[in-house]
């Protein structure tokens, strides 16, 4: 089986309708053979192929298949022109349960290699190295299937057009297609390039967005019918969606709590809110060891899809930081300290980088490493089995499958308290205790494969995250590990022309980065001024923009491409428009350039921000989760944040106090001296500590308490 990505067929992709019909019609007929290739043999393995000498851990796992795999580069495609095959490109990731089933299933099996190895130049792709080329591949295949996920599988003309794209298949179905394909591209080739030439109009269609000249206004009648559009598929009962699988999406919940605070609506802030304490309680979140999976497969939060992700934690990270921020819920101290006891122990790396996820799978069972039978914890816990497995509704049945339990609470605490006849205090000590217990004996279990590559963009969200729980929680540990971080990607992802690269592992950092890379990293260095007022990094995140728009930048239609002009050419330059578990590229890009134009006094670059929003205003209104960061930055145009400078020797003390408060809207700044800022300049007044409430460069009369400044905030 395979997974869908998020989305909803509206918005994350306009299908064109082209007359597909090659291979719709044979995947699923007979299947052939024949002697394969000879392989390269080592005194270890039967089979090594060129993966051998890839750092990516994805890759490495495919590296001693059968199957002649090539990496993704210039001697494949050579191989395939000049030998007239067809390619196969297959991509996936290290931590995909259902990438590991096709392997076992068909690319170690010397038959299917047999017919992959004769017929096909086969090309391995690690969807998280490389999201270009899948990108490309899965439009392909949202085009041909209306559905994508990983595995994804496309066969391709020797070019590199796509004649079919699909996502995991059974064995034998496997066989069929690549007979199938493999008969018509030789008996009907005039066939397989009219399906290459319709599918690659159809990729090169997908994503287009109009330069919109007309000035556009935005008013909170927008905001209001964003919301209005996207509550009625808002589950008010378990949060999230009302759809299965069930997705975190950070950013929905971070604009629906942005909307609840500058407009009051308390639908909106009891739906994000809502969606914190189902996956809090879940079984999406590690309840033993910290840490939030993927998604959950059923619409309760409960049976999650086991691997974990970095960039799902360090936005989780961040979005229970704000929400604690907002209503001081001890429960969402304990999911960030916890979570973050997690990435600091399983996903960082000695050099300050954060590895990329672990593994969904483990002795080549989905889960293993989660997962309880009663028997196991009554063992273990003994007399305080009882009040653990009521806690955490643990059944001699199991409440997942096969006698198997996922830890999850379905009961509030003080409902078990006084079943147990205990106070919640003595119920706190015990769950805890327990917890300590199952955590040591789930350590000696096989653990999940970690994937150690450390992805630019990803690092940069956790990094954020950090940033955003330093300033919740005033923990410096969480500042010295985002520090930490950022000395990391300036030492080895960012070049001295402000390139930055994409990955880095083994000491290598060899694909050039791609937008979000980019827009994430810029993210994090402001997140890190907001945090220190250490000008230092607004200005490195004003250099790496003016990299950015110098090579990504389409001066068309004023948005930014996928990738740099750099790079070899693939079938389309792509842009990144709608907004999904990560914030595209492109709006990230847009607040980006609001921002730091705001800070930089760069007029020029919020005029860029504002015609990027323009040109996609249309999709908003019903867009939902799916345009949620672009509908933060409309917000910040409806109503222009508070610039709040605080200059004088007490200006760290009075920023944490600020911090101790949910301020979406306010860009904070200041230092004990003027700086370099134009917003700070002539605010320095000697022997005190000054704060300023600015509002469209406009100041209101300074005050020396914080309580008077957010009064003037708060209140205006």
């Amino acid at each position: 089986m395979n997974y869908i990505i998020p989305e909803t067929e509206k918005f994350m992709m306009k299908r064109i309708k082209i007359g597909l019909c090659l291979v719709l019609c044979v995947i699923m007929n007979n299947s052939c053979g024949q002697k394969s290739n000879t392989l390269e043999q080592t005194e270890e393995h039967l089979y090594t192929n060129r993966l051998v000498n890839e750092s990516s851990p994805y890759l490495l796992q495919h590296a001693h298949n059968p199957v002649d795999w090539y990496p993704w580069g210039e001697e494949a495609l050579n191989k395939a022109k000049e030998e007239n095959k067809l390619m196969i490109v297959s991509i996936g990731y290290a931590a995909c349960h259902w990438c590991h089933v096709m392997e076992k299933e068909s690319f170690e099996d010397s038959a299917v290699a047999r017919i992959m190895n004769r017929d096909f130049v086969s090309i391995k792709v690690d969807r998280e190295e490389r999201p270009d080329v899948d990108q490309i591949y899965m439009d392909a295949a949202q085009l041909l299937t209306g559905r994508g996920g990983w595995p994804l599988n496309a066969i391709t003309l020797p070019d590199g057009r796509p004649i079919f794209a699909g996502t995991y298949f059974p064995k034998d179905n496997w066989l069929n297609l690549l007979s199938k394909i493999q008969e018509v591209y030789k008996s009907e080739p005039d066939k397989a390039f009219r399906q290459a030439e319709k599918i690659t109009e159809g990729i090169n269609a997908i994503g287009l967005v109009p330069l919109i000249e007309e000035e556009k206004t935005h008013t909170p009648e927008d905001l209001e019918q964003i919301f209005s559009n996207w509550e009625p598929i808002i589950d008010y009962e378990l949060g999230g969606q009302k759809k299965a699988p069930k997705f975190p999406m950070p950013i929905g919940q971070e604009f629906l709590l942005k909307y609840a605070f500058l407009t009051g609506n308390e639908s909106a802030q009891k739906a994000a809110l809502l969606t914190l304490d189902k996956m809090a309680y879940g079984g999406i979140y590690d309840q033993l060891g910290g840490g939030f999976a993927r998604y959950s497969t059923d619409i309760y939060w409960k049976v999650p899809h086991f691997e974990k992700m970095l960039y799902d934690n360090a936005q989780l990270v961040s979005l229970y930081s704000h929400a604690y921020q907002l209503n001081k819920k001890p429960l969402y101290k304990q999911i960030v300290f916890e979570t973050l006891e997690f990435v600091e122990r399983e996903l960082s790396s000695p050099s300050g980088a954060f590895y990329s996820s672990l593994d969904a799978d483990s002795e080549g069972e989905e889960g293993k490493f989660y997962i309880w039978e009663k028997s196991e914890i009554d063992s273990l816990l003994g007399e305080d089995a009882g009040v653990f497995n009521h806690y955490y509704a643990i059944t001699r049945e199991g409440n997942w499958e096969e006698g198997h339990n996922i830890l999850l609470r379905e009961t509030p605490e003080s409902e078990v308290a006084e079943k147990f006849g205990i106070s919640t205090e003595e119920l706190a000590r015990q769950i805890s205790g327990s917890k300590e217990k199952l955590f040591k004996a789930r350590e000696g279990r096989v653990r999940p494969g970690l994937d150690d590559k450390a992805l630019t963009g990803w690092n940069a969200l956790m990094l954020k995250g950090y940033v955003d729980a330093y300033r919740a929680f005033n923990e410096k540990a969480f500042l010295d590990r985002a520090r930490l971080n950022a000395s990391f990607i300036l030492e080895n992802v960012l070049k001295e022309d402000y390139r930055l690269t994409r990955n880095f592992k083994d000491g290598k950092s060899v694909i050039n980065a791609f937008l979000d890379d980019y827009a994430f990293t810029i993210d994090a260095f402001i997140s890190l001024y907001q945090a220190t007022f250490e000008e230092e990094w607004l200005f490195k995140a004003g250099k790496i923009l003016d990299y950015t728009m110098a090579h990504f930048y389409n001066e068309d239609n004023g948005m930014f491409y996928y990738t740099s002009d750099l790079d070899p050419a693939l079938l389309a330059r792509k842009t990144e428009v709608p907004d999904n578990v990560i914030p595209s590229s492109n709006s990230a890009m847009a607040k980006n350039l609001y921002v730091l134009g705001q800070y930089l006094y760069k007029p020029a670059w919020v005029d860029m921000a504002t015609q990027m929003l323009n040109n996609v205003k249309e999709n908003l209104a019903e867009g939902g989760p799916y345009y949620a960061n672009w509908a933060i930055l409309m917000s910040w145009m409806i109503k222009p944040p508070y610039e709040v400078a605080i200059v004088g020797n007490d200006y760290e003390s009075i920023r944490k106090a600020f911090d101790r408060h949910y301020l979406p809207h306010v860009f904070f700044m200041g230092g004990d001296r003027e700086g370099q800022l134009p917003l700070l300049e002539n605010k320095l007044v000697n022997g005190k500590t000054t704060i300023y409430v600015c509002q469209n460069k406009s100041c209101r009369l300074p005050v020396t308490e914080t309580e008077l400044a957010l009064k003037q905030i708060l209140k205006p």
